[in-house]
């Protein structure tokens, strides 16, 4: 029976996989927004959101379990991005912080492809916020 196995494994061993989804968490923090394969960015979702939801917690602990899934080497300043910048955007939000949105097929393989982003988006909201202060 599959119950509860509905995150695909992406043709990846478990080290391989964690990493990919690290490294493409790290990205979509710093970026807001990435393009990666529809299937990575269904799997980075609850990855992403869980991130999200210990950055709204924003206890000690929480951050230490953060800095535990992001695995690149300036995770501190990721994870210092999530908890200051990224996660008091979603603070009246109980989940649902980010959107896939389907962009076609990659022209080499034929890969369906996808971006990834925030509902709200860091860099936009602060922009806003300067203009209103001015």
């Amino acid at each position: 029976m599959r119950h509860r196995k509905k995150r695909g494994k992406l043709g990846r061993k478990t080290g391989h996989r964690e990493a990919v989804l690290s490294n493409l968490a790290a990205a979509l923090i710093l970026h807001g927004r990435i393009e990666t394969t529809l299937a990575k960015a269904k799997a980075l979702r609850p990855f992403v959101e869980r991130l999200v939801t210990l950055g709204k917690r924003g206890d000690l602990h929480a951050r230490r379990l953060a800095l535990a899934r992001i695995k690149r080497r300036d995770r501190r300043k990721i994870v210092h991005r999530l908890f200051a910048e990224v996660a008091p955007l979603f603070r009246d939000r109980p989940g649902g912080y980010t959107r896939i949105i389907k962009t076609g097929f990659r022209k080499g393989d034929a890969a369906p492809m996808a971006i990834i982003e925030f509902v709200e988006q860091p860099a936009a909201k602060a922009d806003a916020q300067k203009q209103e202060a001015a």
